[in-house]
């Protein structure tokens, strides 16, 4: 066999022999059209042999950012074990990455920091290099930045960065679409989530250290954080869950044309970023349930947090909350307040 990967086609678990690098890279052919390049533990691409494409694309497809955040991991492993079978062809480069291995094998989110706080070049700021998340960072960056750099001229750009989130959401799954100014918001591209069954969008205000704003901001991809429902444990996963998801990515990388619904903005919750609570003091405590879902709403005046003796308050008619955590490292966020977004520029 060309490689060690061949005689199982798990990527996932020829990742998980080698959390931290790997031996040697790996280069072989599919039959006569694709070639794959495994470049590093958890990085594979897959590139056509022959550019038949009408509208190529150059996709990057990142799970386990959070190395607990399991479905996404399964999905993806699917895709690449389908097109490693050769009963999936792709029409289009693919980039795959398994973002923290060492944090998949310890079960949790990850081991030292946060890695989707890192990004846009976090991962050398203040201490530098100082941890494997920041390293590894560093590291996905160059494999997307290189990913992109070598593809077609005019080909579109894209990076879904898949996550699932810590607590029950009202909206199962949704998709975070990163700060673009000067640029529209893709109506095709929210119809594509929307058909992977991805109903709601957040229209972030800002800029972030997330791997999808890097992608967005650096390489003017279409990215997004794409949340498909909740955290749960390998083998817990009611995989019939994400059978949209996995039809539309599996549409995307197979098919040279894409047709999705024209955009209508009845078949989406639309929400925008009203503003970023950040953690100031060690004190800082919500005043909503623990377990309250995510797309809570509170009404203006209402008591969301408290902090150092003082309340943090509703400013809108209405506000709903999205990742709240009160445990956050004093200077990090601990919930984005969202409102209503039904007049965004979107083409």
């Amino acid at each position: 066999m060309t490689s060690p990967l061949m005689e199982t086609r798990d990527f996932l678990a020829f990742t998980l022999e080698s959390p931290l690098s790997l031996p040697q890279q790996y280069h072989f052919h599919l039959g006569n059209h694709t070639q794959v390049d495994i470049l590093d533990t958890g990085v594979i691409v897959f590139t056509p042999l022959k550019t038949a494409a009408k509208a190529p694309k150059d996709i990057v497809l990142s799970c386990a950012i959070h190395g607990n955040e399991t479905a996404p991991i399964e999905i993806c492993n699917q895709l690449i074990k389908s097109l490693l079978s050769e009963t999936l062809i792709t029409q289009h480069r693919v980039l795959f990455l398994i973002g923290n291995p060492p944090a998949i094998l310890n079960k949790t989110r990850f081991l030292e920091e946060n890695m989707n706080r890192l990004f846009s070049g976090a991962h050398s700021n203040g201490q530098g290099l100082v941890n494997a998340e920041r390293v590894r960072a560093k590291a996905l960056e160059l494999y997307v930045a290189d990913f992109f750099n070598q593809g077609q001229a005019g080909a579109q750009r894209i990076h879904y960065d898949l996550h699932t989130a810590i607590r029950a959401s009202k909206h199962e799954k949704f998709a975070i679409y990163p700060y673009r100014p000067g640029r529209s918001y893709s109506g095709e591209q929210m119809m594509f989530l929307a058909a992977c069954g991805v109903d709601t969008i957040l229209f972030h205000h800002e800029p972030t250290t997330t791997f999808s704003y890097y992608s967005s901001e650096q390489f003017k991809a279409d990215a997004f954080t794409v949340e498909l429902g909740k955290v749960m444990p390998f083998g817990e996963n009611d995989m019939s869950r994400f059978e949209d998801t996995k039809r539309m990515l599996t549409n995307l990388i197979t098919e040279e044309v894409l047709a999705v619904a024209p955009y209508q903005s009845s078949q989406l919750n639309l929400y925008k970023v009203s503003r970023s609570i950040n953690k100031t003091a060690e004190d800082f405590a919500f005043s909503f349930a623990n377990d309250a879902p995510n797309f809570s709403q509170f009404k203006q005046g209402e008591p969301l947090a408290t902090e150092a003796g003082q309340q943090i308050k509703v400013e809108h008619q209405v506000e709903a909350i999205v990742f709240p955590n009160a445990k956050v490292p004093v200077g990090q966020r601990t919930v984005l307040c969202l409102v209503p977004a039904p007049d965004e520029d979107v083409q």
